[in-house]
């Protein structure tokens, strides 16, 4: 096997890749990633349930993947958890089963577009001659806004989202840009992979000199049975979050959209989309 660090450093890698604009969305050949959704297995797009049911072999992403998703749809499939493996034994796993005639579908949570870690497992089958493609799915940040019954844009109060996470081994504090965010101020800023540290990336947030009074929800498994909403301030969320002992698996929503404060009616239901067909009427009738 080529050393998949080769593979995600080739030229190939970089160049745009000459099959785009031949498929959309979801289309392809080869071996899917498929983004499973947040949870509640209806939430699987019909694209990515038929393909997993077709499988012969899912390989997926552990308790992040709704075990009651792969009993309704992949019970008839080989089921493989990527939780625990690196890519030196992911990539010629399903490298060897699609090339011995298998139907092979990677199945990760959520979108594979955002914290996925897909595109380095494709880039590796790639320079093994294994074509892939992706199969869009719901990201949990859409699931949590469906559960707090809001939007993440709001006329008047939010016209930007950010998708990100909180320093730690991954992300150092230079590059820790959540802060930044909330001070544009209407900006609902998404947070990943920070159930863990809500305690502290608030408290870094009031040392800021940020309002602790600004917004905050916090929604663990969102779409799952045992959801939960903790809903609380930017100084109060915390010691409610370790209250509850979660430590994974929820998305933080910081801002005034989180909790609908002080949205605005749109331009498009207040007669603003059929202003140009009134005025075409009005020259018509001169």
């Amino acid at each position: 096997m080529t050393d998949p660090q080769t593979a995600i450093d080739a030229e190939t890698a970089q160049e745009r890749d000459s099959r785009v604009g031949d498929y959309t969305a979801g289309d392809g050949e080869g071996i899917p990633f498929i983004g499973a959704g947040p949870g509640d297995p209806g939430l699987l797009t019909v694209t990515g349930r038929t393909l997993v049911e077709e499988a012969d072999l899912v390989v997926h992403a552990g308790s992040l993947v709704n075990s009651e998703l792969l009993d309704e749809y992949a019970a008839d499939a080989e089921q493989v958890t990527s939780i625990g493996k690196d890519l030196e034994e992911l990539v010629p796993l399903m490298r060897d089963a699609y090339e011995a005639g298998r139907t092979v579908v990677r199945l990760h949570s959520g979108d594979p577009a955002v914290y996925g870690a897909a595109l380095e497992q494709m880039d590796a089958l790639e320079h093994e001659g294994v074509p892939t493609y992706i199969v869009p799915g719901v990201t949990a940040a859409f699931a949590a806004s469906a559960t707090l019954r809001t939007q993440l844009t709001l006329n008047g109060v939010a016209n930007h989202v950010a998708f990100t996470r909180p320093q730690g081994k991954t992300l150092s504090p230079e590059e820790d840009h959540i802060g930044e965010f909330l001070e544009m101020g209407d900006v609902t800023t998404c947070i990943y992979l920070g159930t863990h540290a809500v305690a502290e990336t608030m408290d870094r947030l009031v040392e800021a000199g940020h309002d602790p009074d600004t917004p905050v929800a916090v929604v663990y498994h969102a779409s799952w049975p045992d959801e939960d909403i903790i809903e609380g301030t930017i100084s109060t969320i915390g010691p409610k979050v370790e209250s509850a002992g979660y430590r994974a698996s929820a998305l933080v929503l910081l801002g005034d959209a989180a909790r609908k404060v002080g949205y605005e009616r749109s331009y498009l239901y207040d007669g603003w989309a059929n202003r140009g067909a009134d005025e075409t009427e009005s020259e018509a009738d001169d």
